[in-house]
């Protein structure tokens, strides 16, 4: 049905037209449309993969809306840019001989298309160890070759400094990050606001292969959650330029944003709160379901082959919808998908994506 690339949740910005005069004096007019792509799991309540819905068969609310929709075909011809994100430094120097002899599986995970594949390492700083290339071979070769890093672990640097690799890859391709780290960040200076809105600007799936942090590092960690981190500069959410009334009450003033918010929004955003804290103390795992992409821990190779032969095999199976937003509206945008008038069936999706203000 669909291939590695096609998982992505593919996000067009857009205004609407604007009419300027050109130089003949004619009216020139420019159109701007948001396009909105989402993937699509669907089992059976046995756990079986449901094959061959058809689009009519789903509905999808954006921000409680009902969109119009259509399911993407023939897919897999297009081209994929992947970037191979792997942890060197703090717990992953135990785990450097797992990623020996991927070569069979990376060719399954990227399938029969053209491709260019990428090896960052990080520790504390991101690397680019192989640049990308479309020998899959070099990349396998990369991995197997990893030198030990520091001890730290900047899971949400590293996803940063993939997504600018990747926006220098031709528009074209489409954009994944598989990740190979421990669960928690530790050392990273990218915000958990960048980071979020990093990954909802993007087009980029991430799927996430954690293998535990040490528990010193989950406490460490854990104490940092504490809504320190503000929202967005002068937002409903920010402590800049926040009413005196909430001075030393931070949490009454989240509390209030969230209930000015229309019933899906206010959903969308406590949904897109958690998982805004959830990044510090269960980051990897976060990552993925933030960008509709998959999470499986792995303690030793055999476990880690196993998981990516189990990505490689759920990828035919994923369904793509796209749709245009009724109303595309800046801000947060809550996504449901369900199966019509089967509730037995378990659907598995992207529950967020977020548009940016383009001066209307």
């Amino acid at each position: 049905m669909k291939s590695f690339y096609s998982l992505i949740l593919v996000l067009c910005l857009a205004s609407v037209c604007i009419a300027q005069e050109s130089g003949t004096g004619q009216p020139t007019v420019t159109v701007h449309s948001t396009l909105v792509m989402v993937q699509v799991f669907v089992n059976n309540k046995e756990g079986h993969v449901v094959f061959d819905l058809k689009a009519d068969d789903f509905l999808l609310t954006d921000n409680g809306v009902p969109q119009l929709l259509t399911l993407e075909q023939d897919t897999d011809s297009q081209p994929l840019a992947l970037a191979i994100v792997v942890e060197r430094g703090g717990e992953g120097a135990r785990h450097l001989a797992d990623y020996k002899e991927l070569d069979s599986i990376l060719d399954a995970l990227i399938g029969n298309v053209e491709h260019r594949v990428a090896v960052i390492g990080f520790d504390g700083t991101p690397h680019l160890i192989v640049p990308f290339t479309s020998k899959t071979g070099d990349a396998s070769n990369g991995l197997a070759n990893l030198s030990e890093g520091d001890h730290n672990a900047a899971i949400l640097d590293a996803v940063a400094f993939a997504v600018v690799q990747l926006r220098e890859q031709p528009t074209r391709y489409r954009r994944a990050i598989l990740l190979l780290t421990e669960t928690i960040d530790q050392g990273s200076k990218t915000t958990l606001n960048d980071a979020v809105r990093l990954i909802s600007d993007t087009n980029t799936a991430i799927y996430s292969f954690g293998f535990s942090s040490t528990r010193s590092a989950v406490s460490n960690e854990a104490s940092k959650s504490s809504s320190n981190d503000p929202g967005p500069e002068n937002g409903c959410f920010s402590r800049t330029g926040a009413n005196s009334e909430y001075k030393g009450h931070y949490s009454k003033q989240v509390l209030d944003c969230v209930s000015q918010l229309a019933p899906p929004l206010r959903l969308a955003t406590m949904t897109f709160l958690t998982a805004r804290n959830a990044l510090r103390t269960n980051t990897a795992e976060s990552l993925a379901q933030l960008t509709g992409g998959e999470f499986f821990h792995f303690h030793d190779s055999k476990d880690l082959k196993a998981g990516l032969i189990a990505v490689s095999n759920d990828i035919p199976n994923y369904y793509v919808l796209s749709f245009r937003p009724a109303n595309p509206a800046a801000g947060l945008h809550a996504l449901h998908v369900a199966t019509k008038g089967r509730p037995q069936f378990v659907t598995k999706f992207r529950r967020e994506y977020w548009l940016d203000d383009t001066g209307r």
